[in-house]
């Protein structure tokens, strides 16, 4: 009995994973400056970093996630 080679699976048929939304991993930075919130992506968009005040320097947003350990 010769099997025959089974075919590769169409391309809609590949599972891939799930990629999660990039507004959830996606960066906040604030301007320095003026206050502005921009995200990394809008940052990438645009030819040189620079707010729309002009100042070039941005601070990382934290988020409001505040981690908690237990001390053993």
């Amino acid at each position: 009995m010769a099997e025959e080679p089974s075919e590769p699976p169409a391309a809609e048929e590949i599972s891939t994973p799930e990629s999660p939304p990039s507004e959830k991993f996606d960066v906040t930075y604030s301007c320095l400056r003026c206050g502005t919130h921009v995200t990394n992506s809008e940052l990438s968009r645009l030819p040189e970093i620079k707010c729309i005040c002009g100042f070039r320097v941005f601070i990382k947003v934290r988020s409001p996630i505040v981690k908690t350990i237990k001390a053993i």
